[in-house]
């Protein structure tokens, strides 16, 4: 029974995690985001192309995702940082990146995973968050920032009281980010990389 409430749930989540947040805001600004751009449904895109209001409306979007899959997570076990709430988050941090809707190409996970660890951490995403902007603004580099904070994530979570499992399970989550973002890296590397 545990394990075939899991599977739903993680079924539930990563439909919220499908949701096409980016799309559906840059289409009521008649915009394709998928072909402007870096071409990614994602809110950095939405920022670059149709400024930073419509942006960060993607980005709290996208952060609501995985924070209702948590939720949700929450509603039916006692233990709220237990395996379940991680299962419901990388579930719906996958359905954002790889959306069976959109032929699996989607976004690249950072604020819908920051939306949930909102939930499970919220002192450690409210710096990391705050941080992320201002990281932005500074370098202008979006994945600059999403990187150092995706990074930073583990070593914040240990201080604000995370079991060892939960931060092993950060750290994948990390090297998920690190991988989506590795062209970015070679534009970064090459000089390419546009500002946001």
């Amino acid at each position: 029974m545990e394990i075939l409430r899991a599977i739903v749930l993680a079924g539930v989540s990563y439909a919220f995690g499908t949701f096409p947040s980016a799309a559906i805001v840059a289409g009521r600004k008649n915009l394709d985001i998928t072909n402007v751009g870096s071409g990614n449904p994602g809110a950095s895109n939405v920022i670059r192309n149709l400024g930073w209001k419509t942006g960060l409306a993607v980005f709290l979007m996208d952060m609501a995702k995985a924070a209702l899959a948590v939720g949700i997570a929450w509603g039916v076990t006692s233990d709220q940082r237990g395996p379940l709430s991680y299962i419901c988050l990388f579930a719906a941090i996958i359905g954002h990146s790889y959306p069976v809707t959109r032929k699996f190409k989607g976004g690249k996970g950072v604020a819908c995973g920051g939306g949930g660890m909102f939930v499970l951490f919220p002192l450690t995403s409210l710096v990391l968050f705050s941080s992320w902007f201002v990281l932005t603004k500074t370098t202008r580099k979006a994945s600059i920032a999403s990187l150092t904070i995706s990074i930073a994530l583990p070593f914040g979570i240990y201080f604000e009281g995370a079991k060892n499992w939960e931060i092993a399970a950060t750290v994948a989550l990390v090297v998920f980010i690190i991988a989506k973002h590795l062209p970015n890296l070679r534009r970064l590397k090459s000089h390419d990389e546009p500002d946001i």
